[in-house]
């Protein structure tokens, strides 16, 4: 069982251009370049699965998941040079970034 304390931080992209492969490719290789990063406690790049229901939303691109030991460590990472670097890199990929940052609900 997961602790209490963490704090997960999940981010969906839509690319600008989704058909292209260079385009994908770049924004991964963007991502797991943020994999060093020290606060991160686990991490997951991810694309939509091929599941079809009504509740599910398959429009994005790629996926980051990250686990934190805290909300002070995720802002950590947010302040990190290799995070701004990735931001400064990659930004131009994306037109549309979701986030979904949670913490236990008990």
């Amino acid at each position: 069982m997961l602790s209490q304390n963490l704090f997960l931080h999940h981010v969906y992209f839509w690319l600008k251009n989704p058909d292209s492969p260079e385009d994908y490719q770049q924004l991964l290789e963007g991502l797991r370049s943020l994999t060093p990063i020290r606060s991160i406690l686990s991490h997951h790049i991810g694309k939509p699965a091929d599941t079809n229901r009504g509740v599910i939303d398959t429009s994005y691109s790629l996926s980051w998941l990250l686990v934190f030991n805290s909300k002070e460590e995720q802002e950590e990472y947010q302040h990190d040079p290799i995070h701004l670097k990735f931001v400064e890199n990659c930004s131009h990929l994306w037109n549309r970034v979701v986030v979904y940052d949670s913490v236990s609900a008990y």
